[in-house]
C-alpha cells in the first residue's frame, strides 16, 4: 500500500518535513493498531510511506482518515525488472478491467532504469490489448474509465488501479491544542474537524443548557465528539461537559431579553478560557460564521469577541455558506448526527439584537456577578471520556 502525505508538507522546510513524516508515521501507527491491523512492515521513503499488509483495502479505507494523507493506494508490489512490471501490471488488468470498458496506463519513475517511462506505458498497454483481446478493451488517454498506474522507485515497483483520498492538511499534533466549542448543531463539529485538519488536537466543551434543552442535545454532542475523535487516533478522547442553564435563567431574568444570546455566548468564552488555561491549550474555536445567526452579526462577533481577553477566538467557518458547511459536515460523519431531532434551547428570544453595541452589552453585564456564575461554571463541569 501506498500512503502519500499531504502537498504541504513537502513543501516545510527540512527539519519541518521531517518532524511531521515522523509524527505522521506514528498517527498511521496508532490507527493500524487501534483496528487491529498492525503491518507486517512499513518503509518510510521521502514523501511515501509504503506498508505491507495482509488486509490492504481495510488498512487503506481506516488511513484516509489520518490527516497529513494526500492518498492512499492499494498496491501490488514487485522488482522494476521490465518484465515483472509488465506482468504485474497485466495481471492487474485482468483482475480489474471489465469488458468493453476504456483504460489507460500511467508511470511515474525514480531512479535510473534502462527504459523510460514511456516504454514501460506503451508496453503495458500493449499486452492488455493483446492478452485481454476477449475484453474489447480501448484505449483512452484522455478520460479512461481504468487506469493502471505504475509507480517505479529504484530496485522496486509497485502497481495500482485505485486511488483513495486522504484528508490532506497537517498530521493531528504538529499545532498545539484547542478548545472546541461543541454545540450539538451542524457548524460545529465542522469548524472543530477544519482545526484539527491544521494539525491541532481537539479538546470539545459542551455547554448543557438543561432545562432550557433535553438530554438529546447533550447526547449528540457527544456522539459528534465520539465521530470527531475517529479523526485523531491515539490522542485523548475527552469532553468537557459544562452546566450552562442557570446561567442562562439569569440573563433571561435579569438582563434585557434581546441580549439573551449574546450574554449567553460571552459567558461561553470566559468559562472556555478557564478550560484552555488549565488545558495548556492556545485557543478557542467555535463554529460562527458571518450572519449565521443573529449573534453571529460583524457587529455582534465584535461584542463577543471583548469578552475572550487572553486566548484568540478562531472561526474557521467564517465565509462559509450553509451548503459548503453541510457538505464538509457529511464527508466528516456528524451531519446524520446533527439533525437528529432534539428540544431546541428556549433561551432564545422572539427579537435578538443583531447589532448589539458593545457598551450596551457591557452595562448589562455590570449587573451581575459574573465572576461567579464563570467560578461555579467551571467548578461544577464535567470531564467525560467518549
Amino acid at each position: 500500500m501506498i500512503v502519500r502525505f499531504g502537498g504541504e508538507i513537502g513543501i516545510k522546510s527540512e527539519w519541518t518535513r521531517r518532524a511531521y513524516e515522523k509524527l505522521l508515521l506514528r498517527n498511521i501507527r496508532n490507527v493500524l493498531k487501534h483496528y487491529n491491523l498492525t503491518p507486517a512492515a512499513i518503509e518510510h521513503k521521502r514523501g511515501r510511506i509504503y506498508i505491507k499488509t495482509g488486509k490492504t483495502l481495510e488498512a487503506a479505507e481506516k488511513l484516509t482518515r489520518v490527516f497529513g494523507i494526500s492518498s492512499v493506494s492499494p498496491a501490488r508490489r514487485t522488482t522494476s525488472e521490465k518484465k515483472d512490471v509488465i506482468k504485474t501490471a497485466l495481471d492487474l488488468a485482468r483482475a480489474t478491467a471489465k469488458n468493453e470498458s476504456t483504460f489507460a496506463v500511467r508511470c511515474h519513475r525514480v531512479g535510473t532504469h534502462a527504459y523510460s517511462s514511456m516504454d514501460i506505458c506503451k508496453e503495458v498497454g500493449k499486452q492488455i490489448l493483446t492478452n485481454l483481446k476477449h475484453r474489447k478493451l480501448k484505449v483512452d488517454l484522455t478520460n479512461p474509465q481504468h487506469t493502471i498506474s505504475i509507480e517505479i522507485r529504484d530496485a522496486e515497483a509497485y502497481v495500482y488501479s485505485e486511488t483513495l483520498q486522504g484528508p490532506g492538511g497537517f498530521p493531528v499534533g504538529s499545532q498545539p491544542k484547542v478548545v472546541c466549542l461543541l454545540s450539538g448543531g451542524i457548524d460545529s463539529p465542522v469548524a472543530c474537524w477544519l482545526a484539527m485538519k491544521r494539525g491541532c488536537t481537539m479538546l470539545p466543551v459542551y455547554f448543557d443548557n438543561a432545562p432550557l434543552t433535553d438530554e438529546k442535545t447533550t447526547a449528540k454532542a457527544l456522539d459528534q465528539a465520539k465521530k470527531l475523535f475517529e479523526w485523531s487516533i491515539g490522542y485523548p478522547q475527552r469532553v468537557y461537559i459544562v452546566p450552562h442553564g442557570k446561567n442562562l435563567e439569569t440573563f433571561m431574568h435579569n438582563a434585557p431579553r434581546k441580549l439573551t444570546c449574546l450574554l449567553c455566548k460571552r459567558m461561553m468564552y470566559r468559562v472556555a478560557e478557564c478550560v484552555a488555561e488549565k488545558e495548556n491549550a492556545e485557543g478557542i474555536v467555535t463554529g460562527e460564521a458571518i450572519g449565521e445567526q443573529a449573534s453571529q452579526t460583524l457587529t455582534n462577533l465584535r461584542a463577543l469577541n471583548e469578552a475572550a481577553r487572553n486566548y484568540p477566538v478562531h472561526r474557521p467557518l467564517l465565509g462559509f455558506d450553509k451548503t459548503e458547511t453541510e457538505a464538509l459536515a457529511k464527508k466528516i460523519g456528524t451531519y446524520e448526527i446533527s439533525i437528529r431531532k432534539a428540544k431546541g434551547c428556549t433561551a432564545a428570544p422572539n427579537q435578538p439584537a443583531t447589532e448589539a453595541k458593545l457598551e450596551t452589552v457591557k452595562k448589562a453585564e455590570e449587573k451581575l456577578d459574573l465572576e461567579k456564575m464563570v467560578e461555579e461554571s467551571v467548578k461544577a463541569t464535567k470531564i467525560v471520556t467518549v
